[in-house]
This record gives C-alpha cells, sequence and structure tokens, in this order.
C-alpha cells in the first residue's frame, strides 16, 4: 500500500501530448529526409519543400520538432544562421494570425494599428537577414493561403514543412501556390506492434518509477494503443491507469486499472464536433438526422439546405470526416447506379487531434 505522500509517477510531464522526449524511435529515415531539404540553406543555397502527412498520433509533428531541436542544438554546422519557425494552423488559421505570430517568433512586438501587408514587409526584411525553416502543422485548417504565398515569393532561402493529417489535401491548392512549392511528400506510416510496445516503453522509464506497472497489464495498453493506431492514446492510457492504482494506494498498476482507463478513454477523449469548421459542421449535421445514406442523395439535401461547395469539394470533406473518425463510410453496388458510398455517423473512438 503506498503511503500518503508517496506516488507512482517519477515524472508525468513525461506522459504529456506535447512533451518531447530525448529518445525519439522509428522515424530516423523520415527525418534524414527533413535534414537533407534542410542542408541546402546551409549552403546559402534555397532549400526543398515538404508536405508530411499520415494519421494523428503517429509522430509527425514530434519529428519536425526534433529536427528543428537539431537545429537549435547546432548539431547541423552553421545551424545559427537558421531561424525556424513552428506554427500550429489550428489556433493561428488565417493570414493575419499566422503573420502574427511569426511577429511574436521574431520578436518583435509592435504590432498594434498595422495591417497584414506592413506586418509581412516587417517580419519578411528581419527573416532575409537568415535561413528560415517553416513548419505549418494542421495546414489544412487555414482559412486561407495568402501567407504561403508570401512567403514562397518574398523570403528568399526557405525550406517549407506542411503537416496535415489529411493526404489528399495538397489536391486543393491553389495552382500558383502548387508551382512555387513544388514539394515532396512524405507519409507517415502507423507503428507495428513492436513498435509502439518500445515507445511506450522508453516513455514509461521517464514517466514511472521502476516495476509499478504488471507486465500483463502494460501488454493491454499497448495492444489498445496499436489498435487505435495512435500514441496518444497510449500516453493517455498509461497517466489514467496510474492515477487510479495511485487513487487505490496501491504500489502496482493492473489490468483493472488499464480497463478503467479505456473506458474513459472511449467516454472523455472522442473528438468534439465543436473543433469543425462551420461548412464541415453543417455537414456532419446533416449526416447526423439520416440513419444511413447515400453520399449522391446527402449531397442533394445539402444543396436543397443551401450549400454551395461543389460535388468534389463536397466528397472530399466527407472524406476528411470520414479520417477524423466522425462518419463511417461503405461501398455498395447501387444496381444501375454502379457502387457507390453509404456514410453513417461512427461509432468508433479514438484520440484524434487536440
Amino acid at each position: 500500500i503506498l503511503k500518503e505522500g508517496e506516488t507512482l509517477f517519477k515524472s508525468p510531464v513525461a506522459l504529456d501530448f506535447d512533451y518531447i522526449p530525448k529518445k525519439f524511435m522509428h522515424r530516423e529515415k523520415e527525418q534524414e529526409l527533413m535534414a537533407s531539404c534542410i542542408k541546402p540553406l546551409l549552403k546559402k543555397k534555397n532549400g526543398r519543400n515538404i508536405i508530411i502527412t499520415g494519421k494523428p498520433g503517429i509522430g509527425k509533428t514530434l519529428a519536425c520538432k526534433k529536427v528543428l531541436e537539431a537545429l537549435e542544438e547546432e548539431e547541423i554546422p552553421d545551424s545559427e544562421e537558421v531561424n525556424t519557425i513552428y506554427i500550429n494552423c489550428w489556433k493561428r488559421n488565417t493570414t493575419y494570425k499566422i503573420i502574427l505570430e511569426l511577429c511574436e517568433k521574431i520578436n518583435y512586438r509592435f504590432t498594434q494599428n498595422k495591417n497584414t501587408e506592413d506586418l509581412f514587409n516587417i517580419t519578411k526584411e528581419i527573416l532575409n537577414k537568415k535561413n528560415c525553416v517553416f513548419v505549418f502543422d494542421e495546414i489544412d485548417k487555414t482559412e486561407d493561403f495568402d501567407f504561403l504565398y508570401m512567403i514562397l515569393e518574398e523570403i528568399y532561402r526557405k525550406s517549407i514543412f506542411l503537416i496535415t493529417n489529411n493526404r489528399e489535401w495538397s489536391f486543393s491548392l491553389d495552382k500558383r501556390i502548387k508551382s512555387r512549392l513544388i514539394p515532396e511528400i512524405i507519409n507517415f506510416k502507423p507503428y507495428n506492434l513492436n513498435e509502439v510496445q518500445g515507445i511506450l516503453k522508453e516513455r514509461l522509464k521517464y514517466a514511472f518509477y521502476d516495476n509499478v506497472w504488471d507486465d500483463n497489464a502494460f501488454n493491454i495498453l499497448v495492444k489498445k494503443t496499436h489498435e487505435l493506431e495512435d500514441i496518444r492514446s497510449g500516453l493517455f492510457l498509461m497517466k489514467c491507469a496510474g492515477e487510479i492504482a495511485e487513487s487505490q494506494s496501491l504500489k502496482k498498476i493492473n489490468n483493472e486499472h488499464v480497463e478503467k482507463s479505456i473506458e474513459k478513454l472511449d467516454v472523455l477523449f472522442i473528438k468534439n464536433s465543436d473543433s469543425l469548421k462551420d461548412e464541415d459542421k453543417f455537414i456532419f449535421s446533416l449526416i447526423k438526422k439520416e440513419k444511413e445514406i447515400k453520399i449522391g442523395d446527402l449531397y442533394k439535401i445539402y444543396t436543397s439546405e443551401g450549400g454551395k461547395a461543389a460535388y468534389r469539394t463536397f466528397q472530399r470533406k466527407i472524406k476528411e470526416l470520414e479520417q477524423n473518425k466522425f462518419i463511417c463510410i461503405r461501398k455498395i453496388d447501387g444496381g444501375k447506379e454502379g457502387t457507390t458510398s453509404v456514410i453513417n455517423c461512427s461509432t468508433s473512438k479514438k484520440i484524434t487531434d487536440f
């Protein structure tokens, strides 16, 4: 039994979703490609650009941050000549907000009463004195891409990394941006079972004292995390199971604690529809009214209710809702109509974006 003041946790911060571990495993090839895109900057040349895709919770953001960390720690020669700028576009989703964030990153504080163009001209003068690596995370959440065009046109030497969960997002990019970006693509595949086990075991060493986890309980946690294909779900389960064991004053985390954590995972961390953009939220609300509906019939309802998107754009939005686990799509033989997609609300539960 735990005594008063005793704890199972050595460092609970190691289980936070935004924690950057010293040892980052199983993404060496992806990081090497990122580094190769930056290296031309160190020779006073323009860098290469990348679109980074893959499901949530499989290391895309962390891999980028580790590469930026290597630059900042001068593991790459002459790295002091490179500005590294990371911006989450879920939080900064317009050109004006992104330019404001750029000002923040370069420590320019006199932003009051200045418009977007004024602020960008100021940041441009500062940024063009060095090389720049820009990482725009959740790039598909931006409402416009003027900032991207401005950077491509007016920042001299740079590499741009664009991170998205939606592999097809780049298809919707404006041609004038595509022709200037000319990106390479890195697709992050989900971790296999052994990789999930290794990653979670490494975090366990940092987060907990020795011998507090029952081996079978840990294996259940690993299996569930692999099933969900999201490392963050495993971090949540580890932290929650430890807290449950502590609340019972136990020195060992067992199967029961993990099972209770899985129940909480299902209830507490399903992605909230409030995080959707207005148009996506509108489409999702139409789907919720129907038990099951063909995509063509749903589009007719969408347009009759005032929806303006073209059918191809509508299909892309449906695909994004599926990828984010809001809905399920299955293919059926539609008879005379051929193969068609049938949509219903998702019953699967998974940690996605935070």
